[in-house]
């Protein structure tokens, strides 16, 4: 025994100097059976110890593994034909990862792959790193235990490219107050159990996001900003396809910190269960400067779903409530909607709370298509307010209101909102205006088109 270790110290020593790291050289075996991850993890620590390289999960293979940390200077590549496979043990995922922030959610604490203040670390290789996320592995019966697949805590620079993430237990990836990212060209699958978010930026900032898809059973991307003293801001993601059980895109939700300059632009969304773009302030951070232009979308029952009122979403988040500060500066641009083929609860629905308005919306060159099916008994009904009584402990969600008085743009407690260019086709006879104001201050509506006709005064609805 005396003598394997001799010459496996030999061989680290041997390291010493070199720039790539096959997990196979630190005794990995790599059959998909044995779990591998002291190996992955001393392939790891040689290194950043070495002042950077490449951690090599050679083609071909699978390598399972229970927890592993990234470190600085680190490129771990899973190549071509390769799986980085998630143990199906709960009991193989670490304690010390931090934690899912939001609230009632401590059964996805856990993770596969964790870095903690770690710097310059990458993830390739055209392979893929499963989380082997099953009901099977990792539901009610398993206790309830679902880690998620990456967990990224205050870490600067990294880069995730070229790589498919697949099947964690619970949110494929979470990034908490991390700065300067890149993620291009991954592709994830997350339908393998519940919750299954894509991209989940909390307080992180200088992030890019581009040439990716995206099929999930929960949100795709989320920015969020879970404590008051990390921003989320300058957000950039484009060129990517979203089909999800859930939402394309959440903004906000966990929200005391501030959100600031994001754009979103050159996507398609389709197949996607509640709406396209979730914009949501809840716990007191403020909100601005956000873009949203050349978005195609297919059978997304709410391209824009936007909400401001008090909700608390976060662990961490006191009983005490923050005063609610502002959302304001948002641009939607060039947007083609074709809901045909869904019911009649597909709209743009936007509201704030009295006395809190979302404040200079722009909706601009947008053209739409729904499936009709409205009645006069539609238009009469009262919508209820996002309140903490009405909400109860959950989120400020579409089921808590229901079908809309509108059949384009349902908008209530807004100062200053301009529609211009925007056309509605209806398949079906639908009673409901195309659009509908209930408190807007400062609203401006021009070359509005219904069914290839100038709107009328049946078609817009403005309530005090």
């Amino acid at each position: 025994m005396k003598y394997k270790f001799f010459f496996f110290y030999l061989f680290i020593a041997s390291q010493v100097g070199a720039t790539e790291f096959n997990v196979l050289n630190f005794g990995a075996k790599a059959d998909g059976l044995t779990i591998d991850t002291r190996a992955v993890q001393a392939a790891i620590d040689a290194c950043t110890k070495n002042g950077g390289g490449t951690v090599v999960i050679p083609a071909g293979k699978t390598v399972v593994i229970g927890t592993i940390y990234l470190k600085d200077y680190v490129t771990l590549r899973v190549q071509q034909g390769a799986t980085l496979l998630g143990s199906s043990n709960y009991e193989d995922y670490t304690t010390d990862t931090h934690y899912n922030t939001y609230k009632d959610e401590p059964h996805m604490d856990r993770c596969l792959i964790f870095a903690k203040n770690a710097k310059h670390f990458v993830i390739d290789g055209y392979g893929t790193i499963n989380g082997n996320g099953s009901f099977k592995n990792f539901g009610i019966k398993s206790g309830g235990g679902r880690p998620m697949l990456l967990r990224f805590l205050k870490c600067n620079d990294i880069k995730i490219r070229n790589i498919t993430l697949k099947d964690p237990a619970a949110w494929t990836s979470a990034w908490l107050y991390c700065n300067e990212i890149v993620v291009s060209g991954i592709r994830i699958i997350s339908r393998a159990n519940n919750n299954g978010d894509g991209l989940d930026f909390d307080g992180c900032t200088n992030v890019r996001v581009s040439d990716s898809s995206f099929d999930n059973s929960d949100d795709s991307i989320c920015l969020q900003a879970s404590n008051a003293a990390y921003p989320c801001k300058n957000i950039t993601i484009t060129n990517c396809v979203f089909t999800t059980k859930w939402g394309g895109m959440r903004i906000g939700l966990a929200s005391r910190g501030d959100f600031e300059s994001v754009t979103v632009s050159n996507c398609t969304f389709y197949d996607i269960l509640d709406s396209g773009l979730k914009i949501q302030m809840n716990e007191g951070g403020e909100m601005k400067n956000m873009t949203f232009s050349n978005l195609v979308m297919k059978n997304v029952p709410r391209p824009v779903f936007m909400t401001f009122c008090q909700q608390r979403a976060g662990v961490d988040m006191p009983k005490e409530m923050f005063p609610m500060k502002a959302m304001h500066g948002f641009v939607f641009s060039d947007f083609i909607v074709d809901n045909r083929e869904l019911d009649k609860n597909s709209a743009f629905f936007l509201t704030g709370m009295p006395n809190h308005y979302i404040e200079d919306i722009q909706l601009n060159n947008i053209q739409m298509t729904v499936s009709g099916g409205g009645t006069k008994e539609d238009v009469e009904k009262e919508i209820k307010e996002y309140t903490l009584e009405t909400l109860g402990n959950w989120w400020p969600e579409f089921g808590k209101v229901g079908t809309l008085p509108a059949k384009g743009i349902y908008a209530r407690h807004i100062n200053g909102l301009s529609i211009r260019n925007f056309q509605l086709i209806t398949i079906a006879k639908d009673a409901r205006p195309v659009l509908f104001f209930e408190d807007v201050k400062n609203g401006y509506v021009s070359e509005v088109i219904e069914n290839r006709r100038p709107l009328t005064k049946k078609g817009f609805i403005k309530k005090k």
